[in-house]
């Protein structure tokens, strides 16, 4: 299979190139289910960090019962990726991802309930546990409805839902909060994710089992690899691709939960924002976020489609993200509040942006069967470097006060990754398994 000449020269080639028409846009229908998905999720994951001020005041929480908690649902999170990867290539795209919603959006709701640091930290760790399959079970889901060369773009598309969740959610806790308590944040965020598995029952099958026209059938199977059974964890550990995507998550994945977490907690500390004020400039970071998402997957692709190399496509996408990440290490000097607002945005577009791309590895180099399980593997070694960011922040900021070791971290964390993804995918070749 030829993954970096778009246009075909041999007979060979010319037969498994993708059809100029793909004769429909179902593919695009199960994107935005993807991209809505990926929504919600975010929403219940930030709504912590949006009434960490208030929650600090109301039962007194120090900066490191905060990080304990943050690091409850890091901890779950890294255990249900463990899993759930291999769990979802199982019991397939439709079963996994419905299993996956439930939990998370129960976990949701009962923060409601919630009054003590270890009862916070219990429904955070179900949290943790269903959301770890959201992004397998998404990427498995792009790998299944989308050919190789629309995949970045799928990614980058389904990925800014996150961001997307992200910007939402300062404009609506806010008003829940004020008009009927914090409890009802946590409540009516989590409902969401119920609504959303209605639709995604109904509409979810895979490709031969849908009504899809047979030109776009052909379309998204025309680069197919044969399918192969899913990857027992033992194997990946041995599999230089696969350490590739994980250590290109481990390295970048915690500044995300920064951005996530203690963003608001930055502009409250910093520019004396209340919940009210911060909105705007959250709606900005995040809204940043998902440009960045759309950018970066779009990026890869319109170069694979001006005739680059599937590897030079990839990589120059990593590193124009890799970039625009490092002035972020100014974003603690500065007095002015909008300067920094653009710095961390630019940041957060950056981060989604190299996060579409690498996510888009697993399925460029690993058959579909078994892109789940990669994810899942790499979103583990991503989740264990967020727990241990998020024990560092809470330390640094009781004894310092200060983001600027954390942004400075962030800034070059992102070209220390791309050099490991180099090293261990020089040519992003399929495995052989």
């Amino acid at each position: 299979m030829n993954h970096t000449v778009p246009i075909p020269n041999s007979s060979a080639e010319r037969a498994s190139a993708p059809p100029m028409n793909p004769g429909g846009r179902s593919r695009w229908v199960i994107c935005a289910l993807l991209f809505f998905a990926a929504t919600v999720n975010y929403m219940d994951r930030q709504v912590i960090g949006l009434l960490k001020p208030t929650l600090q005041t109301q039962f007194g929480w120090t900066e490191i019962d905060y990080s304990n908690i943050v690091f409850a649902f890091q901890l779950a999170y890294g255990v249900g990726v463990l899993f759930v990867g291999k769990l979802i290539d199982r019991l397939g795209t439709r079963r996994g991802f419905s299993l996956a919603v439930i939990v998370w959006s129960a976990a949701a709701i009962a923060h409601a309930t919630a009054t003590t640091i270890f009862q916070f930290a219990t429904v955070r760790s179900c949290l943790g546990l269903g959301e770890a399959g959201s992004f397998p079970a998404s990427i498995k889901a792009v790998a299944e409805w989308f050919p190789k060369k629309e995949r970045a773009l799928a990614t980058g598309i389904f990925n800014s839902g996150a961001n997307v969740g992200a910007l939402v959610t300062p404009l609506v806790v806010p008003w829940l909060t004020y008009r009927f308590g914090w409890r009802m944040a946590f409540i009516a965020t989590g409902a969401l994710g119920l609504l959303w598995i209605v639709a995604w029952l109904a509409l979810y099958r895979r490709p031969e089992e849908s009504s899809i026209s047979a030109a776009e059938l052909a379309y998204i199977r025309s680069d197919s690899a044969v399918d192969t059974e899913p990857i027992p964890l033992r194997s990946l550990l041995m599999l230089r691709q696969a350490w590739a995507v994980a250590l290109g998550k481990f390295f970048t994945d915690p500044f995300w939960y920064v951005y996530l977490f203690w963003i608001p907690d930055f502009l409250s500390r910093k520019f004396n924002l209340d919940l009210k004020g911060m909105a705007l400039p959250l709606f900005i970071i995040y809204s940043g976020a998902s440009a960045g998402s759309m950018i970066g997957g779009w990026l890869s692709s319109f170069l694979l489609k001006m005739g680059w190399p599937l590897n030079s496509s990839r990589k120059a996408a990593l590193l124009v993200c890799a970039l625009a990440v490092t002035p972020i290490v100014m974003a603690s000097r500065t007095t002015n509040a909008w300067t920094a607002v653009a710095l961390i945005a630019l940041a957060a577009g950056a981060h989604q942006g190299w996060a579409a791309n690498i996510y888009t590895l697993a399925s460029d180099m690993f058959p579909k069967a078994a892109v789940a399980s990669v994810v899942g593997f790499a979103t583990m070694l991503g989740t264990i470097s967020g727990m241990l960011i998020a024990k560092g922040v809470g330390y640094i900021l009781q004894s310092t006060g200060s983001y600027m070791p954390i942004f400075v971290m962030a800034g070059f964390a992102y070209l220390t990754a791309l050099c490991f993804v180099q090293a261990l995918a020089p040519r992003l070749k399929p495995v052989q398994l």
